[in-house]
């Protein structure tokens, strides 16, 4: 009869998640995931199956909170030109005013693993894909609330904020505040 695990799976796979998000998958050594999870390699490769087994949940992790983060953001009273910036504004502030400027998690697999691995591409393109869909949604309320022109494509304006999002995620970690906040209001100034 084996030991009982000695950990809680959901905890172990969040403190995987921060350390991809801040070293990427590549930089990502077992010995690092098991100094950040406290737990033995040998248990880690038993209960995940593999560095890249782990790596996978705890992208799925990230993309769930991701989605709830841009819901509760998207949620807030205000129109929707004022959400979005809102929601812009914060995910630079934390990245900003964070440990280290380390972006997006889906960024960084797509940058590092985009055309090698097809499974962790599709898992960011989910990532990516759900926060144009909630974007193309909060646009369609404000149309609804009549803030937002009701000529705009919002599945279009929605792609083109992702694509923003996508990039500020990239410059947070070479440019300063005011700039990055330029490029929010500028990608707004449409809406």
């Amino acid at each position: 009869m084996g030991r009982p695990k000695s950990f809680e799976p959901d905890v172990v796979i969040a403190q995987a998640m921060e350390t991809f998000w801040t070293k990427g998958y590549v930089g990502t050594s077992p010995a690092d995931l098991a100094e950040a999870t406290g737990v033995a390699k040998g248990s880690l490769y038993h209960s995940f199956g593999s560095k890249r087994e782990l790596f996978g949940r705890a992208l799925d992790l990230y993309g769930r909170m991701c989605s709830e983060f841009t819901e509760e953001s998207l949620s807030r009273p205000g129109s929707a030109k004022e959400c979005i910036r809102a929601h812009f504004v914060l995910l630079v502030d934390m990245s900003l005013d964070g440990p280290a400027r380390r972006g997006c998690l889906a960024q960084k697999t797509v940058e590092e693993l985009g055309g090698r691995d097809e499974e962790a591409t599709r898992a960011a393109h989910r990532i990516e894909e759900r926060g144009i869909e909630q974007f193309a949604a909060r646009i369609e309320q404000g149309q609804r609330d009549g803030d937002v022109d009701r000529g705009i494509d919002a599945r279009a304006y929605a792609l083109f904020l992702q694509t923003t999002l996508a990039g500020l995620r990239v410059m947070v970690k070479t440019f300063d505040r005011p700039a990055l906040y330029r490029i929010i209001d500028t990608a707004l100034a449409g809406l």
